[in-house]
């Protein structure tokens, strides 16, 4: 079952700026360690950068609450399973969102897909409950 769905659009542009202007400060504040250490190895950080915050924000708004009561931009790390197919970690009060949301019986999956066309980096993700099987 459905629990969520967001969607997000970033012009990687803005977040080359922000790079620029802020540095560090910048990232630390919205990226994991994970995030920083894959966009850094990248010939255009900034796009990966990019489609890592459409990611948090559009799974923000999946969850249903934004970037408020307790929930930030590094609650969210964005992550490659083994396959290469992106997901998302959750910490903190988007943990606890998210648990909240999910039936008794399930347990959550999200569905992430990000893409990239210079300017722009989006995001959709879907956060769902399966079912346990009962073993």
């Amino acid at each position: 079952m459905i629990l969520g769905i967001g969607t997000d659009l970033v012009d990687i542009r803005r977040i080359e700026r922000t790079i620029v202007r802020h540095g560090d400060r910048f990232l630390d504040r919205i990226f994991t360690a994970v995030e920083r250490e894959l966009a850094e190895r990248r010939a255009d950080r900034a796009a990966t950068y990019a489609k890592r915050f459409a990611a948090k924000e559009a799974c923000a708004k999946a969850l249903g609450t934004g970037f408020r009561d307790g929930i930030f931009f590094r609650n969210f790390g964005v992550i490659n399973l083994p396959s290469g197919r992106p997901t998302i970690e959750l910490s903190g009060a988007a943990l606890c969102r998210l648990q909240a949301i999910v039936p008794a019986g399930f347990e959550p999956h999200i569905a992430v897909a990000i893409t990239d066309e210079y300017p722009m980096a989006q995001a959709f993700v879907v956060i769902s409950a399966v079912q346990l099987r009962n073993g």
